[in-house]
């Protein structure tokens, strides 16, 4: 198949330039999104009232546009050294959610570190961010030698484990499944054989099944999954209650700040059950807006990312959209009832300004690998794989 160099054209620029207003949009509706679905809850359990959980995300929200503006204007080049100590520093925060004084530990999960003022940081959130940037590092560096073991596949592998481990071991299961697939994706990107990723999706499977069963609860979700009717005012109850939110919306919606649903039928509907709030106000015509957001943000995303000239910019630009697209898909999935329960928030949109900063952070790497400046290169993704280039001839 062949490849051939790309002119750097207006309408490049004008896809990129559409690729920032997209991520502004959808801050902007998340904000606006949390401060409807947040209020009548945090006026009656918090000091500072119902601007408690958007005034936080506000403040996280600046801190992301920063970071976003830098990470679109860094030189990317410079991030591959460091790559391998950002993985190492990403494992050690993860590491310190256990010790005491510095961890913070909630209903039996250690997914936090505190910071002065009490507020607080999830380390797994930078771990969405820093392993894809590590696996397109290495696989860049090693695209001669990916087929031998030692040298090309057992050190990814290793490290994408221990992620996995020390985020399972907080009691985050279902973060610590979600990056261990987006891993097996960059893998797939970068080149493995089809076989190996078939076989290695296939001994996470039932490994993943296994692990379920060690708690409770989340036997207890599967089953209300399985079975809806089987605890509809327990394990079953929040999912039942957001596609009930949902449905309620209708076409049109009941209006900004009309949504009832979300004072009394959906537990922490601010954090991961958001969707459903904002589809009770916004309606199926405010659903197919967020849709189309996502939609475009991915398309231009992935349509940039394959244009870039380098293996690293392709693979980091790649991963980088598969990691917030399929939580956005995941998100949805769950709040609709398509798929059991679990903790995933949605991108822009839940409470949480770890996961906002690094949602902007890892945006604005998104955008600085589709810049035209960086030179744009067409190449056979399907049969080389996107981390081998393919010359005409």
């Amino acid at each position: 198949m062949y490849q051939f160099e790309a002119e750097k054209s207006p309408h490049i620029a004008g896809e990129n330039h559409f690729l920032t207003a997209t991520v502004f949009l959808l801050t902007g509706l998340g904000l606006v999104t949390l401060y409807s679905s947040s209020y009548a809850f945090a006026s009656r359990f918090f000091q500072d009232g119902g601007l408690h959980f958007v005034s936080h995300q506000l403040i996280a929200a600046g801190l992301g546009l920063v970071a976003f503006f830098l990470a679109s204007r860094v030189n990317l080049e410079r991030l591959k050294k460091p790559a391998k100590f950002l993985a190492a520093f990403a494992i050690i925060l993860c590491v310190l959610t256990f010790v005491p004084g510095i961890g913070d530990t909630r209903n039996g999960a250690s997914r936090w570190i505190k910071l002065p003022g009490g507020w607080t940081f999830q380390p797994s959130e930078i771990v969405k961010l820093v392993l894809p940037l590590y696996l397109a590092y290495f696989f860049d560096k090693r695209q001669d030698g990916m087929d031998k073991i030692l040298a090309g596949t057992l050190p990814p592998v290793l490290v994408t484990a221990l992620f996995f481990i020390i985020i399972y071991l907080q009691n985050n299961f279902s973060t610590a499944v979600f990056i261990a697939v987006n891993a097996l994706v960059v893998f797939f990107l970068a080149g493995f054989r089809l076989r190996y990723f078939l076989s290695a999706i296939m001994m996470l499977l039932p490994f993943s099944g296994l692990l379920i069963l060690t708690k409770e609860h989340r036997l207890r979700r599967l089953i209300s999954y399985i079975k809806p009717d089987w605890e509809p005012r327990g394990a079953g109850y929040q999912a039942s209650s957001s596609v009930k939110a949902i449905v309620s919306g209708g076409i049109w919606g009941k209006g900004l700040g009309r949504g009832t649903k979300k004072i009394v039928s959906i537990p922490e509907v601010h954090s991961d059950f958001i969707f459903s709030a904002f589809s009770e106000e916004a309606g199926f015509l405010g659903v197919i807006v967020v849709f189309a957001l996502f939609g475009l943000f991915a398309c231009l995303g992935y349509r940039g990312a394959l244009r870039a000239r380098s293996t690293f910019r392709r693979l980091l630009g790649c991963s980088l959209v598969t990691m917030i697209v399929s939580q956005v898909m995941l998100n949805i999935a769950v709040v609709s009832g398509s798929l059991p329960v679990a903790g995933l928030p949605l991108p822009f949109f839940s409470a949480g300004g770890s996961s906002l900063i690094i949602t902007l952070l890892m945006a604005g790497l998104v955008v600085n690998v589709c810049r035209p400046e960086n030179g744009y290169r067409f190449h056979n993704v399907f049969y080389t794989g996107i981390g081998e280039d393919v010359h005409a001839g």
